[in-house]
């Protein structure tokens, strides 16, 4: 039993201890290799694109165009897709090609570019089943292309004008909720630009002009997250306006600050300006009441 077991420990194999030695350059051998594998996968991929755009076969360059699109890859969909729009054009695939050549530019985010196309496709296909998507989805790119507030806004007003037309036109539409989200967003940025640009005025001391674009603002923005401060620089503008006035202008425009206080006044009775509206009322008083009395 003895014997057994020991020759079994004998005959058990030993574990090996291997100890491999790399030559110095190894690391940089194993980067070049993987930028040479890079370049090779980079170069298969450039020869499938170039074998797409030589391809006679239209469907096929169609197809690899669609893998394009799906894989990601939305620039060279693009340019496939451009290529086969005159070839198709007059055909039952034309509306495929067209569709998701405007897809895929809108995949590149060349928003502007997609907004062109999705409405050259509504007005090519307006009874497509794709046409209602078109429709938004060229409003969409405008939203998109849509500044921040400090810029000029003209795209801001372009997207909400595209935004409701595309209400009016599909007034079933399911997106209106989002369209209504996006209005607001959009209309948020304009009320924003004509605080700003009165405040402004007011800021660098231009009365006049600060009195006009407070009233402007005021109305067209009629429920403003700014509207109480623009009403006491409303009142303000006035005050100002009114006591640096000629003579002959002077009374009508303090009236004038005083109806603002008393319309401030009714609208935010506990108005964090209130105490300062209210000195600027006292000082009109006394104006008029000089004013008055000189003659």
């Amino acid at each position: 039993m003895f014997y057994r077991s020991s020759i079994a420990r004998m005959q058990r194999p030993r574990a090996l201890s291997i100890r491999i030695y790399l030559p110095p350059d190894f690391e940089m051998k194993v980067h070049n290799i993987s930028i040479y594998l890079l370049m090779f996968v980079s170069l298969a991929a450039c020869s499938r694109f170039s074998r797409l755009q030589k391809e006679n076969d239209l469907e096929k360059k169609f197809a690899g165009a669609l893998e394009y699109y799906e894989e990601g890859d939305c620039l060279k969909s693009s340019i496939l897709l451009e290529e086969l729009i005159p070839l198709y054009r007059g055909t039952e695939k034309s509306e495929q090609v067209y569709y998701y050549h405007a897809k895929s530019t809108y995949c590149d985010k060349d928003y502007i570019l997609a907004n062109y196309y999705f409405k050259n496709f509504v007005k090519t296909f307006p009874q497509s089943t794709y046409a209602e998507e078109c429709s938004y989805m060229a409003a969409y790119c405008l939203f998109l292309e849509s500044p921040q507030y400090s810029l000029d806004q003209s795209d801001t007003e372009a997207a909400i004008n595209a935004l409701q037309l595309h209400l009016n036109d599909y007034p079933q539409t399911n997106k209106k909720d989002t369209i209504n989200v996006l209005i607001a967003d959009l209309r948020s940025k304009l009320e924003r630009k004509s605080y700003e640009h009165a405040k402004q005025y007011h800021r660098t001391r231009r009365f006049k002009s600060a009195v006009i674009a407070l009233e402007n603002a005021l109305n067209e923005y009629p429920d403003s997250r700014y509207r109480e401060e623009m009403f006491f620089l409303l009142l303000s503008a006035r005050f100002e306006l009114a006591v640096n006035s000629i003579e002959s202008k002077k009374k009508e425009r303090l009236q004038n600050a005083i109806d603002t206080y008393h319309t401030f006044v009714d609208y935010f009775a506990d108005s964090q300006y209130l105490k300062e509206a209210e000195s600027l009322y006292d000082r009109v008083l006394s104006e008029l009441e000089a004013l008055n009395a000189s003659r």
